[in-house]
């Protein structure tokens, strides 16, 4: 197939990339720093007006959330690199041909903070309207757009995803690495979590089985407490995990974006499964260890 990736230079887009070029697909990564050679298989294009001629879309594009404090103006810029770039991408599916599906990321952060509760696809968005619920909401709705136009959606909800070259696990091992590692508030909120290698096959799984359609939550089955998590990071790299972060100290350092590490989400990925998809790391401690052991 024919596969472009808006936002495939991030380290889930390469993983991506690399997968679906060693299974055979043509990949146009879009960018906005297109002037790299191209590789067999692969190739880098910027963002540009016309028609989606490829069989698939995939769309990771976004700011990351951790990049700054969320000042008035990043808030515009994190809104602006998820909803109106999924609006921009979806207009260009108006002409023939159009992609058959569009595999549209969106973020665990739609439901909000919910504490013990257990969600799924099912469960509605945070009862408490925050930018992120609201940029979320938004985000899968200008990406559910392309429905008019016949294109297959599929609303990737992502947890915190786990893999050395990038998001949380590379954010959080430098205190470890120094012995200073530990849970961040009081460790009881849960965390809905999902190996690099498991979220790859989950999009390829996605784009290949027509059936599936709608939220999908792109989370590993068994979630745990950010203690239960901190310590399984440390076990990973022969670390303790005994120095926690107390919530307001994280809050006075991040501002409003300490909400993403505090906030409690208890999500299973009941669509997935019940598509089919089978986890090859389910368990955290088992996930980090393959990242991370060595």
């Amino acid at each position: 197939m024919d596969v472009v990736i808006a936002g495939g230079s991030g380290f889930i887009g390469q993983r991506l990339a690399r997968r679906l070029v060693d299974r055979g697909d043509a990949v146009t990564v879009l960018t906005r720093n297109p002037d790299r050679p191209a590789e067999s298989g692969l190739t880098w294009a910027a963002y540009e007006d016309g028609p989606l001629s490829a069989d698939v879309v995939v769309n990771l594009a976004g700011e990351n959330l951790f990049s700054k404090r969320w000042s008035a103006q990043q808030k515009a810029v994190m809104r602006e690199s998820r909803v109106d770039q999924t609006e921009a991408l979806v207009a260009r599916m108006v002409s023939e041909p159009r992609p058959k599906v569009l595999v549209q990321a969106s973020a665990i952060g739609f439901y909000g903070d919910r504490g013990e509760e257990p969600l799924d696809e099912d469960s509605g968005p945070g009862p408490t309207e925050t930018f992120l619920t609201k940029c979320c909401r938004d985000w899968e709705a200008a990406g559910a757009a392309a429905t008019a136009y016949g294109v297959r959606v599929v609303l990737l909800r992502i947890g915190v995803v786990l893999g050395p070259e990038g998001g949380a696990v590379k954010a959080m091992l430098p205190p470890f690495r120094f012995f200073a590692g530990g849970p961040v508030g009081n460790g009881k909120q849960w965390m809905s979590w999902i190996h690099a290698g498991d979220l790859v096959s989950l999009m390829l799984h996605c784009i290949d089985n027509q059936g599936i359609s709608g939220p999908v939550n792109g989370t590993a089955p068994n979630p745990v407490t950010m203690r239960s998590f901190c310590k399984a990071l440390g076990g990973a790299i022969g670390r303790p995990s005994w120095l926690p972060v107390p919530g307001f100290a994280i809050r006075l350092l991040l501002g409003e974006v300490a909400n993403v590490l505090l906030g409690s989400q208890r999500i299973s990925p009941r669509r997935a499964e019940e598509s089919g998809f089978s986890f090859q790391h389910p368990d955290v401690t088992e996930a980090l260890q393959d990242l991370l052991g060595g």
